[in-house]
């Protein structure tokens, strides 16, 4: 079973930082991409951040520029820098892991809070 587990989630006023990890483990082939993901309340998941094999990383609009997405392949790890957040940046954030196989696997997500 594979499985994502994300950590580093928490409460934090506007402008300050947290930093998102998630680690994969199981029966797992090679990882062709890890990403992030959030979904506001009311609102519909969408893409923050995408890291694939060939080192290539994109960026949602909204995030660009404070939010870096790394990874640490050896460790089936990926993390999320996330700098000057905002209030707008609350949501449960949420790890995507796709394999060769372009087998896609979630995490359970992680909260994030950014409020005075």
């Amino acid at each position: 079973q594979v499985q994502l587990v994300e950590s580093g989630g928490g409460s934090v006023q506007p402008g300050g930082s947290l930093r998102l990890s998630c680690v994969a483990s199981g029966s797992i082939s090679r990882i062709y991409a890890m990403g992030w993901y959030r979904q506001a309340p009311g609102k519909q998941r969408e893409s923050v951040a995408m890291s694939i094999s060939s080192g290539s990383t994109n960026y949602a609009d909204s995030v660009k520029g404070r939010f870096t997405i790394s990874r640490d392949n050896a460790k089936n790890t990926v993390y999320l820098q996330m700098n000057s957040l905002k209030p707008e940046d609350t949501a449960v954030y949420y790890c995507r892991m796709t394999d060769s196989r372009m087998d896609t696997y979630w995490g359970q997500g992680t909260q994030v809070t950014v409020s005075s």
